[in-house]
């Protein structure tokens, strides 16, 4: 095998360029990967428009993506040599396993952790990404790679519920039928729920969500969520009346998750959160979600391949960052090897 390989890069702010470089090396708990998909995340296309996201700024060459699958090629000395030829879904971050908030299994907030595709960590739009090998998780022949791509953003939706404590009977409100709400509707039918509502302003993604997980959606423009008294809310859209009236819909003792990336300062109804003590909380990340969203992929309750709407190689990954614009799009793959 060649030592080199392809990767893209976006060099700065608006810009992006395939190079060919040294493919990783690996130490001794790692494995190296073949990728095959790529989904490109909000976040990546929020660095190639903006060269940033709050305080992480593309200051060199970055390769972005980190929601991936593909097949172990090689393996590190102290990994199992049968793990070569393995298909995997990769979770693409790094703690350091020996702080405090590792210690307490809430690694995902670890203050020394590497993520792929937050500067200065390269990402997975290339031929080949290193991972320890306890992140690389086997997935069933019957699971295709952009599904196994896609458990990166299930995961978000899997640590959401689990916050949010949805269970059999729970009725839930999700603002935004973007990606994320579509999955987060899917998660919580799988946990349980009994009525989950979604709202967004474009009626297709409406009915989207309608054939893919909730039961029922409102238009916010026109419908009023407010009084709902929900058991959980979960913004997957970012936008702060949408935050404002999402919390209003939540009944006594019910949690709000917020996922969706929107401004830093936020108003809120505070009267109406301390009355009827409501949690309210962020998400950020994931921490040991992966099993769980293998599972359901694989046994059918949860089904990312409806999602994915555009493919691209990896010399049109300008393309592919650019492909939310087109209407109808949902969720766009990379595929290096393509």
């Amino acid at each position: 095998m060649s030592n080199t390989m392809r990767a893209s890069y976006l060099l700065k702010q608006g810009e992006v360029a395939v190079k060919e470089i040294s493919i990783p090396e690996l130490a001794a708990d790692e494995v190296l990967v073949k990728v095959a998909a790529v989904g490109v995340c909000g976040s990546d296309v929020h660095y190639y428009q903006h060269g940033k996201i709050g305080p992480y700024k593309v200051e060199q060459p970055l390769i972005l993506g980190h929601e991936l699958s593909g097949t172990i090629t090689a393996v590190g000395s102290a990994v199992d040599a049968s793990r070569v030829g393995q298909r995997v879904a990769v979770e693409p971050q790094r703690p350091c396993r020996d702080c405090e908030q590792c210690n307490a299994g809430r690694y995902n907030l670890c203050p020394n952790i590497e993520f792929y595709a937050t500067p200065p960590i390269d990402g997975a739009f290339a031929e080949f990404v290193k991972i320890q090998s306890d992140f690389a998780f086997e997935i069933p022949d019957h699971v295709s790679f952009e599904a196994a791509a896609l458990i990166e953003p299930l995961s978000v939706c899997i640590w959401a519920a689990r916050r949010a404590e949805i269970t059999t009977g729970s009725r839930v409100l999700i603002a935004g039928a973007g990606p994320i709400g579509v999955i987060m509707a899917q998660v919580a039918s799988a946990f349980g729920a009994s009525e989950i509502i979604i709202t967004d302003i474009a009626e297709d993604r409406r009915d989207f969500a309608l054939k893919h997980g909730a039961t029922r959606a409102m238009d916010p423009r026109t419908e009023n969520v407010e009084g709902l008294a929900v058991n959980a809310f979960v913004d997957a859209s970012g936008v702060a009346q949408a935050v404002y009236s999402g919390i209003k819909a939540v009944g006594p003792a019910g949690h709000v998750l917020l996922v969706g990336l929107g401004t830093e300062d936020m108003n809120l109804p505070v009267s109406h959160i301390q009355n009827n003590e409501i949690w309210v909380t962020g998400v950020f990340r994931y921490a040991n979600t992966w099993p769980t969203g293998i599972e359901l992929v694989a046994s059918g309750k949860v089904n990312l391949d409806v999602l994915v709407t555009h493919k691209f190689g990896l010399d049109d990954v300008e393309s592919a960052l650019n492909a939310g614009k087109q209407p109808g799009s949902m969720k766009v793959i990379v595929n290096p090897g393509s």
